[in-house]
């Protein structure tokens, strides 16, 4: 006999400002006590090194977790120049040090012009990626050192906010599966001498920004009501998909994982953001959106996919009552 989970169903997501020196993990579980709730995830983890916006899912919204995974974000870091360390950041162990050139500001913005767009990286070994089964930060602990495939990545912006002899503070705004500490330690040998992040700090996870966020402080001294005025709506990551508003029967015919005819919908019943559908035929096959988000009397039921048929069919189904 399987054992019940304890706690409350809760619905929802929550912006958390991490704190310095702990794991993403260990901050989720602290909140979740807070809330008493008995599922509950966060959207990619930050570094203990790490502070800022980490989004964490409770109850349904764990569903659209891994969609926020491929969101764009955005990142302040300091880099140390003339310092290496095992682990790409002021945790790890000094490996080798190199006297920091003189460097004027037009060297450094060469430098970061030469990051600026598309480029390919090489992940870190303490990361974890999987070689063989194994994540490479557990060989990394045991000293091996393995071959890592470059990831194409997007470096959107990669600003210069500061800049000390031996220290640069940067603005990156970057795509998903950007390692900064690597970023960190190519600029670094592109400037000759070696780099790792000494401060890191998350501003923007895709549509959310730090300023929306809580501390887990700010939280601990909110009473109950306050802290689930706190959770943000399920399906907010999701605005940016055409919306299908259903009627009870062919919210039922979903809820039973059956397929509807896009001609059963009047215009009317489709919706985006920002704009309305004045023609079913925009929600087609070949257009470049298939997914949209399903209604049922102002109710978030989940997400549906416009079939090859011309049919709606149920994609992913949320439980919100």
């Amino acid at each position: 006999m399987s054992k019940r989970k304890s706690g409350c169903n809760i619905h929802g997501i929550l912006l958390l400002d991490k704190r310095l020196g702990v794991s993403s993990n260990r901050a989720l579980q602290e909140v979740r006590r807070l809330f008493n709730a008995n599922k509950a995830g966060h959207t990619g983890s930050l570094d203990p090194l790490a502070t800022g916006l980490l989004p964490l899912c409770f109850g349904e919204a764990t569903k659209v977790s891994a969609l926020m995974l491929d969101d764009n974000k955005r990142y302040q870091v300091v880099v140390q120049l003339g310092v290496m360390t095992d682990t790409g950041d002021a945790e790890g162990s000094v490996i080798e040090t190199k006297p920091v050139p003189e460097l004027s500001v037009d060297d450094i913005l060469a430098c970061l012009k030469k990051f600026t767009g598309e480029i390919d990286q090489v992940p870190p070994m303490y990361s974890a990626l999987k070689h063989n089964g194994k994540k490479l930060y557990e060989l990394a602990r045991e000293g091996k050192t393995v071959e890592r495939k470059a990831r194409h990545i997007t470096l959107f912006e990669l600003k210069l906010l500061d800049f000390s002899k031996d220290q640069l503070t940067l603005d990156v705004f970057c795509s998903k599966g950007t390692y900064i500490r690597s970023l960190a330690e190519d600029i670094g040998h592109m400037l000759g001498c070696g780099g790792t992040v000494k401060v890191l700090r998350r501003l923007e996870a895709g549509q959310f920004n730090i300023e929306d966020a809580k501390t887990i402080e700010q939280l601990t001294a909110m009473d109950q009501q306050s802290l689930f005025e706190c959770l943000i709506d399920v399906d907010k990551p999701l605005k940016a998909l055409p919306a299908v508003q259903l009627s009870d029967e062919q919210a039922i015919c979903i809820k039973y994982g059956q397929s509807l005819k896009l001609s059963s919908f009047n215009d009317t019943a489709l919706s985006a953001a920002g704009k309305l559908h004045t023609n079913v035929a925009d929600l087609s096959p070949e257009s470049r959106q298939n997914t949209v988000r399903m209604y049922h009397d102002a109710v978030f039921l989940g997400l549906g996919e416009i079939l090859m048929d011309g049919k709606l069919a149920p994609k992913k189904l949320f439980n919100l009552l």
